[in-house]
């Protein structure tokens, strides 16, 4: 299993728009294949920061997820809509492996 995690940096009073953007994400992510984990967005502390996690069976799943979604016309819309409105401002992606019990 392979865990993507994604750190943001957001327009904080553009914060609904960006959760209204999650939640459609999380619903994404599982129709093609992952597992959705969430998203975290800032509650208390820094006000700009958000994270996301979702999980794979192996990076080739995930390399699959990404060009089904680049393809994907609710994924092509939801990017479009991130770019007009800027509600995201960056965003590193990284990659972890779970350690479970």
């Amino acid at each position: 299993m392979i865990t993507c995690h994604v750190k943001y940096i957001i327009d904080p009073y553009q914060l609904p728009a960006f959760e209204r953007y999650s939640r459609q994400w999380i619903a994404l992510v599982t129709r093609l294949g992952g597992q959705h984990h969430g998203y975290f967005l800032p509650c208390e502390g820094a006000n700009n920061i958000a994270y996301c996690l979702f999980s794979f069976p192996s990076l080739a799943d995930y390399e699959r997820y990404r060009q089904d979604a680049a393809h994907d016309p609710e994924c092509v819309r939801l990017v479009e809509e991130a770019t007009q409105l800027r509600f995201i401002l960056s965003y590193e992606r990284s990659f972890v492996r779970p350690v479970l019990g």
